[in-house]
Formats: C-alpha cells, sequence, structure tokens
C-alpha cells in the first residue's frame, strides 16, 4: 500500500505543512511560520506572520527586530490551521523553546475518520534546567527528531555536577589572581550557568556585550541568576583578576581578549564530552554541559512517545537512523538547514560582535548580533 502524503515535508523553505498552510522554522520566505526556539539556525525574519510560544517572543523580538508580526501562543493552547490542529509544548532547550504537535484528521480504509498526529521537537533535552521550562512528553504516530549528540559517547552529568566544576575553576583562578573566561552561547547556555551557579554563591557575573542583554531578558522573565554586570572596555579602572567572564564563542581570540591579560578560558558546550575537542578549540578548561538531548535521553524519549515512524535532523541522523532501523523502527533522515549545534550560527553573529563591544548596551541599544 502506498504511504500517504506526509503531513510535514522538508521542502526548500523549511519544514512544510501543506494540508495547514505553514512552514516550521523556515529559512526562506513564507506566508506563516511557527517557530521552535530563537536560536538562528531556526529563528529567522522570513514569514508575514510568525507563531511562537509566549516566553520566546521577547527572545525573538530581540534577535529579528521590531517590525516582524510575532504571535504569542499559550502552551498546549490549540490553534486551528487549515485542515490541521497545532499546539506548542516545552522542549527544555532554552527559555520559550518549543515541540510542536500537528493533528488532522484521515480517511481509515473502512471509511472512517482516525487522527494522525507528528511532533517535531526542534531542539530539546530532558535534563533539568533552572533557565526554562522543562520537557514535556507528547505521545504521537510520526516523531520528527534532532539528533545532535545522537552517539553513544554522549552522556550528561547532572547541571549542579558541572556547575560545581565551573565554579571550582573560578574560585582557583581567583586565588591566583586571574580572569576566568568562560565561553558559551549567548542565548541559552550563558543563562543555564548563571542560574546553575546560584547553588553556590552570589557573586556578581561580568557578561559580553552580545550576552548582557538576552541575559536581562531571561531575567525579566522570572529567571533566577547570578547579578550580572556588563563589561564596558572603555573603563580601564575595572579589575577582572579574580572575576568570572562569560562571553560567547566568537570572541575566543578576539582583540576583545586583550583587556583580560593572564586569563584562564574555559568552554562550555557538550562537544567537550570527546577527548581532544578542548585541545584542538585552544581553550584551558572544557565543561560538559550541554542544551540538547544525550544519547540516552534521545533514545528514551523515542520510545516514550510511542511513535510508528521516526525522522531525524542534523548532528548525528544517519547514526541514529541505521539503529533504529536494526532494532525494527521505521526511521529515515530529513534534509534540513538546521545546525548540529548553535555553535555555527553563534558563532557568526558573535565575531561581528566581539570587537565593537566598548560599553554597556542600553535597554534601548540594538542587538550587538548579526543575523543571517
Amino acid at each position: 500500500m502506498a504511504r500517504p502524503v506526509p503531513l510535514i515535508e522538508a521542502t526548500d523553505r523549511g519544514l512544510a505543512c501543506a494540508a495547514g498552510g505553514f512552514t516550521i522554522d523556515p529559512w526562506k520566505p513564507v506566508d506563516v511560520s511557527l517557530v521552535t526556539h530563537a536560536h538562528a539556525d531556526h529563528a529567522r525574519p522570513v514569514a508575514k506572520v510568525t507563531y511562537a510560544a509566549h516566553s520566546s517572543i521577547p527572545l525573538l523580538r530581540k534577535r529579528l527586530g521590531p517590525d516582524l508580526e510575532l504571535r504569542g501562543v499559550d502552551w498546549g493552547e490549540p490553534l486551528a490551521f487549515g485542515d490541521t490542529t497545532v499546539s506548542f509544548h516545552p522542549a527544555g532547550h532554552v527559555l520559550g523553546s518549543a515541540q510542536i504537535r500537528v493533528e488532522r484528521l484521515v480517511d481509515g480504509p473502512n471509511g472512517e475518520r482516525a487522527g494522525e498526529t507528528w511532533v517535531f521537537t526542534g531542539d530539546f533535552k530532558r535534563d533539568p534546567d533552572p533557565s526554562c521550562e522543562p520537557f514535556e512528553l507528547v505521545t504521537c504516530d510520526t516523531f520528527i527528531t534532532e539528533a545532535t549528540f545522537a552517539l553513544p559517547v554522549y552522556r550528561w552529568q547532572p547541571g549542579e555536577v558541572v556547575a560545581r566544576e565551573i565554579f571550582d575553576w573560578w574560585q582557583l583562578m581567583k586565588t591566583s589572581e586571574r580572569p576566568a573566561v568562560l565561553f558559551g552561547y549567548s542565548l541559552g547556555k550563558a543563562q543555564r550557568v548563571l542560574a546553575e551557579l546560584v547553588r553556590f554563591t552570589d557573586e556578581p557575573v561580568y557578561l559580553h556585550g552580545a550576552v548582557y542583554p538576552l541575559t536581562e531578558l531571561y531575567r525579566e522573565a522570572g529567571i533566577h541568576m547570578l547579578p550580572t554586570l556588563p563589561i564596558d572596555l572603555a573603563d580601564r579602572k575595572v579589575d577582572y583578576r579574580g572575576r568570572l567572564i562569560v562571553a560567547p564563542p566568537g570572541a575566543s581570540g578576539s582583540t576583545w581578549m586583550r583587556r583580560f591579560p593572564n586569563a584562564s578560558t574555559g568552554f562550555c558546550s557538550g562537544w567537550m564530552r570527546v577527548r581532544g575537542n578542548r585541545r584542538r578549540r585552544g581553550y584551558d578548561r572544557g565543561f560538559v554541559l550541554s542544551d540538547h538531548a544525550d544519547w540516552p535521553g534521545l533514545l528514551r524519549t523515542i520510545e516514550q512517545t510511542g511513535a510508528t515512524r521516526v525522522l531525524t535532523t542534523h548532528g548525528q541522523s544517519a547514526s541514529l537512523v541505521r539503529l533504529l532501523r536494526e532494532r525494527g523502527v521505521d526511521a529515515a533522515e530529513l534534509t534540513t538547514r538546521y545546525s548540529a549545534d548553535d555553535s555555527e550560527a553563534d558563532d557568526a553573529a558573535q565575531d561581528a560582535a566581539a570587537d565593537t563591544v566598548t560599553a554597556p548596551p542600553s535597554a534601548d541599544a540594538p542587538d550587538q548580533t548579526v543575523q543571517p
């Protein structure tokens, strides 16, 4: 029997749903987009109307500009699009990140009407994170999942364990009178670190100009984090020895780093789980903290959804599909333009910002990231 027309298809514009007349996380112009979260590889200013979870709207507004028509959606709120019903559910990736559930009624072989449900995860994680809404399991027939860290080597420790490692490194640098510069993605990773560290201290942390305004939006959303201060490179009176400084990866190796002589550098990412990545990237320390699901989390989630078909996007898609097929699961890859991690999109944005930040951004200052 021929397979029915897929409810969601990978097209040259994004993940399109013809039955609903919308595209999920599009990368080319469309009329209606549903956006999973505010990272640059998923959120682009290409739609006439964009729907997203309410808590993602301020971040999208900051990154995509004031003129975009954005419509906030409550978690679980059913929305009618054409022949489909859509709802947004927390993905646990960053603040406001959503899985998108799409349902339509289809004709059965005997003329009966039955529901068909698809879920697209966007980027997601299962681990507890004090900086964003926790992941919500959504059952479905077809599950479209990211596969960023879909290899057995990628297994995460609890966030508080990694935060303790970061804190101990910071204290060691304080004893050594050296700045501790921690690199992590400006949206999501930086704020998670600040929220995880609350367990150990209330000391303020200095932030790169690309990190500071996004962190303020998290704070306005009620996320409890360490107090933060924007870095003013023009102020030569500030002594950064013994201070923790959080910056995007694009600032590493730039002229911005001249303000922090004798600094110890660390990088916070799931990629640090692989031995040698820290040395290749030139950091003194590597901290394994990811905003994506690890290998056990991916497999557990796929099983718990009850999906009879699994489609994968970006990352280690081929490896995950091969394993699922060996286990008898109907699985295949989808070709998309999402990056294997936020580093590619974020680095491109931060490279342009790293050398330009000389004063603390004002509340009315434009975002210092460059959109693709």
